[in-house]
């Protein structure tokens, strides 16, 4: 089995690099640091599951998954990361993905989605389904849900303090169009300044400060 796990830490994709073949025989490891990277390698490679992390240095994990499956509708796509809200999960099942865990996870969990994932089989770590059956009744988070998945990215890039200028150079489109995307998002959520984004973003769980 060839898989390509990407991660801008090196000593993360190390670390799965070093479980994985313990237990999937055979086992091939390819390693990307940006979503950009793993999209070229994916295509260059065929690997049978990419593993990948959401937030990477350029394009997002869920902006290169779904580079990838929009040219690749079969790629199996499990993501990792240290993010565990329930509407971030739901973007990336929305973006096409057949799994995902936490960081904060165990080896053994990382293992059997791996195994479901290759029989076809979509896993999501328990404590992140219980999330998102909750999230159902959340109204923030509702509000949020009636953006589509390229509104979505754009909003947390807002959220995290990017201008339009380098939103646009990240996603590979123009500053009009990002614009264009800033009206929509706040007519859709009825607000009016980035800090009630930001807040809103915060309320969210989408993005949090540390301590």
């Amino acid at each position: 089995m060839k898989i390509l796990i990407t991660d801008d830490h090196s000593v993360v994709r190390q670390g799965y690099a070093s479980v994985l073949p313990t237990v999937i025989q055979p086992c091939e490891i390819i390693e990307a640091a940006s979503g950009e990277e793993s999209e070229a390698l994916y295509f260059a490679e065929k690997p049978d599951l990419v593993i990948m992390d959401i937030n990477l240095p350029g394009i997002s994990g869920i902006e290169a998954a779904t580079r990838i499956l929009d040219k690749d509708r079969d790629a199996k796509i499990l993501f990792f990361s240290m993010y565990d809200e329930a509407l971030m999960v739901k973007q990336a099942l929305d973006a096409g993905a057949m799994g995902y865990i936490t960081k904060s996870g165990s080896p053994k969990t990382l293992i059997e989605a791996v195994e479901k994932i290759r029989e076809g089989e979509v896993f999501i770590e328990y404590d992140l389904i219980m999330k998102l059956a909750l999230n159902n009744q959340d109204v923030t988070e509702g509000r949020l849900r009636d953006l589509t998945q390229r509104e979505f990215e754009v909003f947390v890039m807002l959220a995290r303090g990017q201008s339009n200028r380098t939103i646009a150079d990240t996603l590979g489109i123009n500053v009009k169009t990002v614009s264009n995307y800033v009206t929509t998002i706040k007519s859709k959520l009825k607000i009016a300044s980035t800090a009630e984004l930001v807040h809103l973003a915060v309320d969210a769980g989408v993005i949090k400060f540390a301590p």
